[in-house]
């Protein structure tokens, strides 16, 4: 073996090595309390066998490999907020039950703690990505206009007023204005408009959007920490930052309950040796019992099972939650708030009407048409080819053929010229007389309409639409049976959008919506009704699904939608949000009925101890006894119900 291979083969392995250890630190928690859980089933499996020393020696292990993580945050949060927490209480109790010999109680306390948070931080991690995703669409290179020439430069070196080169297929760098050149450009990334924007002098572009047809000299406007782009990502770094309401209630009952629960058995400890004449041994031994059957598990229990048996129900269904508090929350919504392109409609435009002169046969003109576009890779384009294709239209030579970018093409087709394009392209006096003004009909219903001229004038026209999903309307219609207002946040032009709403049965809609815009919608509909969500699919989306207080992605959506949104249809499937709500309506009153459950069982017991009318065995019977119950009520939630 040569010393390149070697050294080639010994950094293969290094990096190898390196993810493996990165997996395993990122999985630490979630590793460490399985493994502490499978220690305590066969500590307690092989119980009878093992001499007390290797008994308590395994348990201790146990507490130190699934406690480890939970004591270090809960020590850490206590000294950085100097407020205790439930993972103090739970170490103690631990700890308390162990000390009057009953480790395996002790032990489960610790396993079922870890393994939630355990589930917690991997689900905290996994939400962060989306950052990491947006900052891979962000061009960081970038050619900058010189004197001399083009010369390469970082993007984030771009000043106000520089001058740069965008190829056609090419990301815009940064915001600024087209001084030369004329393209078509798909701003999706910003607007989600499906269709390509025809744009040239002094229109404004938007860094992250894609030319599609032609090169363009753009001077810059923004600085590359300004651009919509940017904007974007703290937008959703700022969402994703803030608290709910029900969160900064939990953590503020958390110090309190500790709190009264560690007041409560320092007090055990004296007072009833000298208040109620227990004797020494009593009054410990009760203030233990206290500190064992206060402990939280069973309230752990009442909603972390049912959770996850909700989450794994829905999963099996198509819809994946990205946390408990996403599913519980969703049956709170009172508004939907839908983007348009990829979401209520497939996203690819389709040709819907085709209009002919007359004395022309549509078969011969389609194979035309699109004999001549399918030399073009411009959407509308291709949606006219795959219509050909579909009814198995006949393709023709092609000659000539001359890309006018932002306005049509040409080409000659059986020594014929053809002109394809927009209505001036094509001769906008020939636009208003064909069919006494059939294009301005067909716009007027949100249609994009594609004209075919020759030498004799105007031929065809071709309408096309982002179509609506066939299952939309079923979906809308079945949330506002639920009393859900349903609204539409798009950045088409409102001729397209009314049509788009009105098929698709929508109570609202607002159009011409940038990002920045739809955050501002949604902050609107939270002040009428309080708990909203958002459906999406792209990088526009993305502000709005981290806003609003559940964001819902389209499966086959971008990676920043995914990973920004609580939940996602894996199938595209709207009516699985209905499914979804009615899921999360059955686990809130399953977690109810498991709370007022546990905390009943938690007062008798401290009361049945304090009037010393429990052991210790009954104790851990009734504690660990309801935390059985509530996990098989929580189960309840892995089988269908309607």
């Amino acid at each position: 073996m040569s010393s390149e291979v070697r050294s080639l083969y010994k950094k293969g392995s290094q990096v190898f090595s390196s993810s493996i250890i990165e997996k395993l630190k990122e999985h630490f928690e979630l590793i460490a309390a399985l493994f502490s859980g499978l220690l305590i089933l066969i500590t307690w499996l092989s119980a009878d066998h093992l001499s007390p020393s290797t008994y308590i020696t395994l348990h201790l292990i146990a507490f130190i490999i699934g406690g480890y993580a939970k004591a270090k945050e809960g020590i850490e949060e206590t000294i950085q907020d100097k407020e205790l927490n439930v993972e103090l209480l739970m170490i103690l109790a631990a700890i308390g039950s162990a000390s009057i010999g009953y480790w395996t109680e002790g032990a489960i306390l610790i396993f079922i703690f870890a393994l939630s948070g355990a589930l917690e931080t991997y689900t905290m991690n996994k939400s962060q990505r989306e950052i990491s995703s947006l900052m891979a669409l962000q061009p960081n290179k970038a050619w900058k206009v010189t004197n001399e020439g083009y010369i390469e430069v970082a993007t984030d070196s771009l000043m106000v007023g520089d001058r740069i080169l965008v190829k056609a297929g090419e990301r815009v760098p940064s915001d600024g204005k087209i001084i030369k050149g004329a393209t078509a450009i798909d701003e999706s990334a910003i607007t989600g408009e499906s269709l390509p924007v025809s744009k040239e002098n002094n229109a404004d572009v938007f860094a992250g959007t894609v030319t599609i047809d032609g090169s363009i000299t753009v001077e810059i406007t923004k600085s590359s920490t300004d651009t919509v782009f940017q904007k974007i990502m703290k937008m959703v770094q700022t969402a994703q930052s803030e608290k709910s309401p029900s969160q900064l209630f939990i953590e503020r009952f958390e110090s309190t309950y500790v709190k009264v629960v560690l007041i409560v058995v320092a007090l055990m400890l004296f007072l009833p040796h000298y208040l109620l004449g227990w004797t020494w041994m009593d009054t410990i031994y009760r203030a233990m019992i206290l500190l064992v059957v206060a402990s939280p598990c069973a309230l752990v229990a009442s909603i972390m099972p049912a959770t996850l048996s909700a989450i794994s129900n829905s999963a099996r269904h198509g819809v994946l939650f990205k946390g408990g508090v996403h599913l519980e929350n969703l049956s709170h919504i009172k508004a939907i708030a839908f983007d348009k392109t990829g979401t209520l409609t497939h996203g690819l435009p389709e040709v819907t009407d085709i209009r002919m002169a007359d004395h022309y046969y549509e078969d011969d003109v389609l194979s035309v048409v699109a004999s001549i576009e399918q030399e073009s890779n411009h959407p509308l384009a291709k949606a006219i080819v795959r219509y050909a294709m579909e009814h198995q239209a006949s393709f023709l030579p092609v000659d000539n053929m001359k890309d006018i970018s932002g306005h049509g093409i040409t080409a000659i087709v059986r020594g014929e010229t053809w002109k394809i394009g927009k209505p001036e392209f094509v001769g906008t006096d020939l636009v208003e007389s064909f069919q006494d003004g059939a294009a301005y009909d067909l716009a007027a219903e949100g249609k994009t309409v594609v004209f075919a001229a020759n030498n004799e004038g105007l031929i065809a026209m071709f309408a096309l639409k982002d179509t609506v999903r066939e299952e939309t309307k079923q979906a809308v219609e079945v949330l506002k049976h639920r009393g859900i207002y349903t609204v539409m946040l798009t950045g088409d032009n409102p001729t397209t959008a009314k049509a788009i709403a009105d098929e698709a049965g929508i109570d609202h809609f607002v159009a011409e919506c940038l990002p920045d815009q739809k955050v501002t919608e949604l902050s609107a509909l939270k002040k009428h009704f309080k708990h909203i969500a958002m459906v999406g699919d792209g990088i526009n989306d993305a502000p709005a699904l981290a806003t609003a207080n559940v964001g819902i992605a389209m499966g086959e959506g971008t990676d920043v939608a995914l990973e920004t949104a609580d939940v996602v249809l894996m199938k595209n499937d709207l009516p699985r949000i209905s499914r979804a709500i009615k899921l999360s309506q059955r686990m809130n009153g399953i977690v109810k009925q498991n709370v007022i459950f546990s905390i009943a069982v938690i007062m008798l017991l401290i009361i049945s101890n304090f009037l010393q009318m429990l052991d210790l065995p009954l104790g851990v019977v009734g504690h660990e006894g309801s935390t059985i119950l509530v996990i098989l009520n929580g189960l309840r939630l892995l089988k269908d119900s309607g």
